[in-house]
């Protein structure tokens, strides 16, 4: 039995996290690439017998973290994403800055 407790050494943790579920066949539908700062995002529509998803991979430096939207979701993932982005503009980041891209206040 592999154990994931706060005292297990980490390539014990790491083993149990990474053991890959049986997956079933999917189809990549459309595929783009984005780099921003350091960090490269691959957005992937893809398909499998369950259904359609978006699976945003994140890569930074060689490692990887993933996420998946059903694409029922993909319409409510967007509405909220776009009102976050446009919180963000409208108010700048803490301590004066401006946000990287963005000009300063002047």
């Amino acid at each position: 039995m592999i154990s994931t407790h706060p005292g297990a050494p980490l390539s014990v943790a790491r083993e149990a996290r990474a053991s890959p579920l049986p997956c079933a066949e999917e189809h990549t539908l459309h595929s783009e690439r984005l780099q921003i700062e350091r960090k490269t995002f691959t957005l992937s529509m893809r398909e499998n017998p369950r259904g359609r998803f978006l699976r945003i991979t994140e890569d930074v430096a060689g490692r990887h973290d993933t996420i998946i939207v059903p694409a029922p979701g993909l319409k409510e993932f967007l509405r909220v994403l776009s009102e976050v982005a446009r919180q963000t503009e409208q108010h700048p980041a803490e301590g004066g800055e401006a946000p990287r891209g963005a000009a300063a206040p002047g």
